[in-house]
């Protein structure tokens, strides 16, 4: 998961309606069958219960909604177009109700050397990637001639039909406070956050899921007239790209996965043990800032800069900071840290340092306008605004995987960890609404070991640490890993310029052919450094 309220989007804001129907059971075994194992067809097989979604007819239109949608005059500008894809809400009961899935296509120009789709994830879940092809495209260079670059907002988010159990957040995660009753609160809000779910959207969630995310993946290569599929995703992307490449073996070509997921520590729980790389990463920003104290003004060394962050923290668990029309409170002020710490270059590092000045400021009693950034995180996790955003992306992660429903469980370790790590630990071992949720439908897809793929991940990646890069190295000897050495970086390739790195990705999507040994990527020199 990335910044803007723990989300896993690779932009700098950044830790899924309709109903299940009565006829699931007869079809169950036949659509299982299908959408599970991915057999080839054959002359004696039995009819393809999902034949009518896989060769649908999209029509293609244009991106642009209206004269606001700067998404949609974007991809215009780079030649995309747009279409739905029809998926049923329920693989068991492929002939019940249906969802749309809202794709982008840029149309390769190398027709002669067209490689195939190159289908896009940009993290979340919850994450809208729609959009994402245009800078996909630049940052593949030559060898975008010869993909046909497909945008995917998966179901329930984004264009796709969507899924909003009209939180007043857009995200779901808190710190647990100082105490017991701050514990409590924080656990009547996600109790709440979860019925509102069931209220709003409950005829949804038990098909807002990654394994049926992968389905629908599956559904557009055959809508696209396409065996086999390409596909770059990041951060939990990686994870549907794991999920992907087991259920459906044999439909991939080339497989990027960049800020990897350990799928063994995919759960409900998955912020636990990042604590170490966000605090590397902090220490590193605190650098950066202490040699720009005439800037910023929170201290000359790394030292006070990170007692800057303490005192503030401490300020705001004892008395809500004013910024602006926004109260933060200690439940708030860690995840606007966390908030702040995915990107390492000087202009996220910026907009953190101001970040961090304003709520220093507010934390003095002065009245403050908050910058541009932190207003943007503010209002994300303490208004309704992004409500779907944030909706989608907690009913997939309940949906994928059940989580302790004892809120004990939770506070032992928060209590637990608070003693060493008072500023991450009270969040990352928090409860949230999964341990009010509906059990999942489904267990977790069981993740092959024989896949091919281009790994890539940065040695201090403070959302998907790089530790679960190597471990899914490790689970698949086929695959290559390309580490970005000695930056806090999450999301590598065509986000934090290492020519090393993009070399390395555009090389295999050009080829076919998966580097001869692992690569390493120095940092650039000068990138956020600080000292």
């Amino acid at each position: 998961m990335t910044s803007r309220g723990i989300s896993d989007r690779k932009d700098t804001h950044v830790l899924p309606g309709s109903t299940r129907t009565a006829r699931r059971a007869a079809l169950a075994a036949t659509a299982a069958a299908l959408a599970f194992t991915a057999l080839p067809a054959t002359a004696e097989a039995t009819p393809d219960p999902l034949n009518r979604y896989h060769r649908q007819q999209l029509t293609w239109k244009s991106c642009v909604l209206g004269p606001g949608d700067t998404t949609g005059k974007e991809l215009e500008q780079a030649g995309a177009r747009c279409a739905d894809v029809t998926v049923p809400v329920d693989y068991s009961d492929p002939g019940g109700r249906t969802v749309t899935v809202a794709i982008s296509r840029i149309r390769a120009t190398d027709t002669e050397r067209r490689v195939g789709p190159l289908l896009l994830n940009g993290g979340g879940p919850g994450g809208p990637s729609l959009g994402d092809a245009p800078s996909v495209r630049k940052a593949m260079k030559d060898v975008a001639a010869r993909y046909d670059v497909v945008g995917v907002d998966p179901r329930f988010i984004g264009r796709s039909t969507p899924l909003d159990c009209r939180w007043p957040t857009g995200s779901a995660w808190r710190g647990a406070g100082a105490d017991r009753a701050g514990f409590d609160r924080v656990a009547a809000f996600s109790k709440n956050l979860a019925d509102r779910c069931r209220t709003h959207a409950g005829d949804a969630l038990p098909h807002a899921t990654t394994r049926n995310t992968a389905r629908d993946m599956d559904v557009i290569r055959a809508a696209l007239g396409e065996r086999r599929i390409s596909y770059l995703g990041y951060s939990y992307g990686s994870y549907l790209g794991e999920v992907y490449t087991s259920m459906f073996p044999g439909r991939t070509d080339r497989v990027v996965l960049d800020g990897v997921i350990d799928p063994e520590r995919y759960s409900a729980r998955l912020w636990r043990g990042v604590e170490p790389s966000n605090h590397h990463a902090l220490r590193g920003w605190a650098s950066w800032a202490a040699a720009r104290d005439a800037t910023y003004g929170l201290g000359r060394t790394r030292g006070e800069v990170l007692a800057t962050v303490e005192r503030v923290r401490g300020a705001a668990t004892r008395t809500p900071l004013r910024l602006g029309g926004h109260r933060l409170d200690g439940h708030v002020m860690p995840i606007v840290v966390l908030n702040g710490l995915s990107q390492h270059n000087d202009s996220a590092y910026g907009d953190f340092g101001q970040g961090v000045r304003d709520m220093l400021r507010a934390s003095r009693g002065e009245r403050v306008t908050p910058s541009p950034w932190l207003a943007g995180v503010l209002d994300f996790v303490l208004t309704g605004a992004d409500s779907p955003y944030g909706s989608a992306q907690t009913a997939i992660v309940c949906g994928d995987n059940a989580a302790p429903r004892d809120p004990e469980v939770y506070w032992r370790d928060v209590r637990r960890s608070r003693e060493e790590d008072p500023l991450f630990g009270p969040v990352t071992n928090n409860l949230n609404p999964c341990a009010f949720w509906g059990r999942p439908r489904e267990r977790p897809a069981r993740i092959r070991g024989d896949v091919p793929a281009l790994l890539v991940s940065a040695t201090g990646d403070p959302r998907t640490s790089h530790e679960g890069a190597e471990a899914v190295r490790a689970m698949w000897p086929s695959s290559r890993l390309v580490t970005l050495k000695g930056a806090d970086q999450h999301a590598v390739y065509g986000v934090y310029g290492s020519a090393c790195a993009d070399g390395a990705v555009n090389a295999y999507l050009a080829t076919g052919r998966l580097p001869a040994r692992d690569v390493d990527c120095p940092a650039r020199a000068g990138r956020g450094s600080g000292g």
